[in-house]
Order: structure tokens, then sequence, then C-alpha cells
């Protein structure tokens, strides 16, 4: 028996087959790398408005008497998913997890939120087609991202584009669309069959978001203010969010009719900078050739 042993362990080390073992040596357990505060503010910021939009549903469900506050409920996610790019950017924070998530909170409380609010308002008064308007609105809100999403990563897209969107965006989109509900809110009385004027605006709102129409975002106005107009554009800011505040329906009515009507100015703008950079000369081969990476 010992020589079978011998021979069956005959060529093998001593070494491979117990290995010295010392206390320390044990393996660790494996951790999730941690993650900055900086990178997750701004999330945090972007589930406050994904709760927003939730809670506006809620309150719409409740009845007519909080529809005012479904209303404050969409506007506060607004601004929220306002602050949450420029906070990322501000300290450095952004992420693909970000913007992702963002997209998902901007579906939830720019599509699915005013869909659900305009239908339990007045789109129910014409039963199934008033659904289908729902439906519709809530789906073009996510076609709408879904593009914005694959467009932001095409790295030939022109510099100067960053200052339009294609289409109406979807925050932007939720806001014009309650358009009827403002109306209601400052005492306009509903005529009879209202409810399919309503259903036409929504469904123009839901065209203009998924449409190839370009509007101007303005992401770099205001980057550099003037010294000397500092203190205006303050006062002009103050009561601005005052107005808001106080008169905020007839605020979000003015608001509303005023960018809808902007819009061809914003296209022009569009068209001309579109002209202007087709006739730009081409770069010199010098320089492109410089650009090319060497093999």
């Amino acid at each position: 028996m010992a020589r079978l042993c011998s021979a069956a362990f005959q060529g093998y080390p001593m070494t491979d087959l117990f290995p010295p073992f010392q206390p320390g040596d044990e393996p660790r357990r494996r951790r999730f790398k941690p993650v900055p505060i900086r990178v997750l503010l701004p999330n945090l910021v972007t589930l406050l408005s994904l709760c927003a939009g939730l809670t506006a549903m809620r309150l719409a469900i409740e009845g007519d008497d909080k529809l005012d506050k479904a209303v404050y409920a969409i506007l506060i996610a607004a601004v929220l998913d306002g602050l949450d790019g420029r906070l990322a950017r501000l300290l450095k924070g952004t992420s693909r997890f970000g913007a992702e998530l963002d997209s998902l909170a901007d579906f939830v409380s720019f599509g699915v939120a005013p869909a659900f609010i305009l239908y339990t308002y007045g789109l129910k008064d014409i039963a199934s087609f008033g659904w289908v308007v729902a439906l519709l609105f809530a789906m073009a809100c996510a076609l709408r991202l879904a593009r914005f999403n694959v467009m932001i990563d095409d790295p030939n897209r022109p510099e100067w584009k960053k200052n339009f969107f294609v289409g109406i965006p979807a925050p932007a989109g939720a806001l014009a669309a309650l358009l009827p509900v403002y109306l209601h809110l400052l005492g306009l009385a509903r005529p009879p069959g209202f409810a399919f004027v309503e259903a036409c605006y929504a469904l123009f709102v839901a065209l203009m978001m998924v449409s190839q129409i370009p509007t101007y975002a303005g992401k770099t106005l205001g980057a550099r203010v003037p010294r000397e107009w500092v203190v205006p554009m303050l006062l002009v800011l103050a009561l601005f969010i005052f107005m808001i505040v106080v008169h905020t329906f007839i605020m979000l009515t003015v608001l509303t009719i005023v960018y809808l009507a902007l819009i061809p100015l914003g296209v022009s703008r569009y068209r001309a900078r579109e002209r202007a950079d087709r006739h730009l000369p081409p770069p010199a081969p010098a320089e492109s050739a410089a650009a090319e990476p060497s093999l």
C-alpha cells in the first residue's frame, strides 16, 4: 500500500499538494467601488423629479379640487429636471447611469403623468378616443426621449446644433399640453364638446415633440453676462419667480402661448445658421491630415 501511494504521488512536490498557509492570506470579499457624493447628488434630484411626476398622477386621481396641485407637481418636476443636468456638469458628476435615469424619469413625469392628468380632467368625456389620445401623447414622449439619447452620442454633430432641440423637448411639451387645464383653473367655462378640441390640441403637441422642427434651446444663453446687466437681470429673474409663484396659471398660460408662437423664429434662426455652415470653406488638407490619427 505504501508503494502504491508513493507511486501515485511521485513527481508532485509536497508544496503543490499542501500549499503553505498564512493567517492573513484568506481571499478578501469583493467590495463595490465607492461612489462619490458629486455623482449621487444629481441622481437624487432626478429621483425627486420622478417623485413629483408620480405625485401629480395621485393628485389627479383624487378629484378636480386637487387639479391645481397636480399642475404644481408637474411644474416642480420640470424645475428639478432643469437642475439635475446643470448640477451634474457643475460638480463634474455626469455619468451614463445618470443620463439613463434622467430619461426614465422624464418619461414618467412628462409623458405618463401629463397624459394621465389630461385624461382624468377632460379626455375621459370622449371615452375610448380620449384614452387613445392619452396613449399617443405618452408614446410620443417616449419616442422623443429615445431619439434625444441617440442624437447626443453623434460625434459628427456640429457644436452650434447644441443650441437647438429637434422637436419640442419633453418638459416643455408636458407644460404646453396642460394649457386647457390652466384655462380651466383660471375659471374659464368649458363649452359642450370642448373635449374634442382638447384632444386635437394634445395630438398637436405630441406631433411637435416627435417632429423634426428645430426649437431654440438657449443652452449657451447667459453663459457670459456683461457686468452692467447683472443687476437688471437679477431683478427681472426675481420678478419672474414672484409672478410664477403668485399668478402661476396666468404665467403658465402666457408662457405657453409665447413659446408656441416663437417656434417659427427658432426655425428661421436654425435655417440661417445651417445655410451659413453649408457655405463655410472646407478645411485645408494639411489641417485634415494633422487631425488624422497616426497608424
